[in-house]
């Protein structure tokens, strides 16, 4: 049973990963699953995974219409790579609802580490100013739009981490478009994974409903950061991609300690 400060704990956890949302676009589900089973005290990983879906889907949202305020939204790429990529949402979160929750934190931290590196690698990449999707890409940004829904709905994630640099190399629009654009993927990814969840009783809608009160003053203040960081657009990948490695060692050492006990 969560007590009133728990509930308190929540709000202060969504406006946290609601400021991480509206600064790179993802990375929100992965924390709040933490904050949720750490600090909020949720006792099931996979409770912790169908809430922070729906909340994280949520701030997503708000992060989307912050973006597209500052005119940072590529809807038309965004709808394609979200379309096809709910698909692969709704199959993966029914495999990972069938695996132990401790077990989906370890291996989705192998795979943070993966694409940190890879970002890293490319900080330097400015992308192209007008970027779109046409009849000469489009498959290709469906086609990662799937393999990304895939990953988001078997770790119980937003995946945003993995969206943007998604949108990147099949668009090569500049990084904070991508994190924009990544914002309708995510919430749609989160919506789909979450609904998967709740058909099992896994999603505590109370706790949601805080932790998405949270994330609406924290994503605001994450995408003003944004944009103050897009003037250097290497250091806001630098800062993404330091940002996903420090979260995936942190994940892995806690769930090779829960997975040893």
């Amino acid at each position: 049973m969560i007590d009133t400060l728990h509930f308190a704990l929540g709000g202060v956890s969504g406006a946290l990963v609601g400021f991480v949302l509206g600064l790179v676009g993802g990375g929100g589900s992965i924390l709040a699953v933490p904050l949720l089973l750490y600090l909020v005290g949720v006792k099931e990983p996979h409770v912790a995974i169908g809430t922070s879906a729906f909340a994280v889907a949520a701030n997503a949202a708000i992060g989307l219409w912050n973006h597209a305020r500052a005119g940072t939204v590529n809807w038309r790429c965004g709808f394609i790579y979200g379309s096809a990529g709910v698909v692969g949402a709704f199959g993966g979160s029914t495999l990972g609802k069938s695996i132990d929750g401790h077990k989906l934190l370890l291996l989705f931290a192998l795979l943070m580490i993966v694409v940190a590196i890879l970002m890293f690698r490319r900080r330097g990449d400015e992308g192209i100013e007008g970027a779109q999707c046409s009849r000469e890409n489009v498959g290709k940004v469906a086609g990662y739009g799937l393999g990304t829904g895939v990953f988001s709905g078997f770790f119980g994630i937003g995946g945003g981490f993995l969206i943007v640099p998604g949108l990147v190399a099949s668009t090569s629009m500049p990084i904070l478009r991508a994190i924009g654009t990544s914002l309708i993927a995510v919430t749609a990814f989160g919506l789909t994974t979450s609904f998967n969840y709740a058909l099992s009783g896994l999603v505590n809608w109370p706790l949601a409903g805080v932790f998405i009160l949270g994330g609406v003053a924290g994503s605001a203040l994450g995408t003003r950061a944004s944009r103050a960081l897009s003037a250097d657009k290497g250091k806001l990948n630098t800062v993404f991609a330091a940002f996903v490695m420090i979260v995936a060692l942190y994940m892995l050492w806690k769930s090779w300690g829960e997975i040893r006990l």
